[in-house]
């Protein structure tokens, strides 16, 4: 499966407090994203928004609640259906999700909870990964999350458990590069280390954020600008991968249009200052 070369350059998460002045003026951005669970009506304005803007903006769709980890899977074939209908009613450039587990029997727990890293739940999320390309008929991108713990009984990193995944499903990454810096400062991990793990693979997709400086841990919010450390490994990240679509995410506290517009201009000086490695992964 290989990734949808519609979708490239630059993008921000299309979100409510925006839609008018994308209606009204069509802002300058390469691609939107939107966040799947906000468009499974049948109708209503939001879809009536994406319909709209999708004739002058490819679109990325990108799941916050499929659960791909869970254990049981009630959940997740039933979310898998709407998210099917979703992609094939609007025709998205990519499709994505977390590596992360949420639902339990009866349960949605409506969080991205961390993956145990061993070698069963990489069977789980391989078998479930497969199920879902199977279900969408395209590529899924699966996206390495943010924690505030690790467990006891991990056998590998989280990217070397993505690149696992894709290699053994020809499933996509989507590569949070805020939540290699977060975990980085939660748990001790080197961020550059874990794309490493990478080496041989292209992410499909990139995404950027702001985060929150806590007394005990950092804090995945999306609330913020992306901080200057964060923007340092996106430039390793470009140097390592080449040109990778990149997107600015902001949910929570969200500002004006021009804030965003702002940062995506940053992004787009930092790809052009960094400095390719000596081995560009084009895979």
């Amino acid at each position: 499966m290989t990734i949808d070369s519609t979708i490239h350059g630059f993008g921000i998460g299309l979100r409510a407090e925006h839609y008018r002045d994308f209606l009204d003026a069509r802002p300058a951005v390469d691609w939107l994203e939107v966040h799947a669970e906000n468009y499974f009506g049948d109708g209503g304005w939001d879809l009536h928004v994406l319909e709209t803007l999708r004739a002058d903006y490819p679109i990325s769709v990108h799941g916050v609640g499929l659960g791909i980890g869970s254990a049981s899977a009630s959940h997740f074939e039933r979310h898998l259906d709407r998210l099917a209908a979703l992609a094939a009613r609007v025709d998205p450039g990519l499709v994505s999700e977390h590596l992360s587990w949420a639902s339990l029997p009866g349960r949605h727990l409506g969080d991205l909870l961390p993956m145990p890293l061993t070698p069963e739940a990489l069977e789980l999320v391989c078998e479930r990964v497969e199920r879902a390309q199977s279900r969408l008929g395209r590529q899924l991108l699966l996206e390495n999350v943010s924690s505030h713990l690790r467990f006891e009984a991990d056998t590998m990193g989280e990217t070397d458990f993505l690149a696992t995944v894709a290699r053994r499903t020809g499933c996509g990454v989507l590569l949070d590069v805020n939540n290699l810096y977060v975990n980085q400062r939660n748990h001790q991990e080197d961020a550059r280390a874990a794309m490493d793990a990478l080496s041989k693979l292209r992410p499909a997709e990139i995404h950027l954020a702001g985060h929150l400086v806590t007394e005990h841990s950092v804090v995945d919010h999306h609330g913020d600008r992306v901080a200057e450390p964060v923007w340092a490994l996106y430039r390793d990240a470009v140097a390592r991968f080449g040109p990778v679509p990149t997107l600015i995410e902001w949910d929570t506290d969200v500002p004006p249009l021009a804030v965003l517009l702002d940062e995506v201009e940053r992004a787009r000086l930092a790809a052009a200052s960094a400095r390719p490695t000596a081995e560009v992964c084009h895979a």
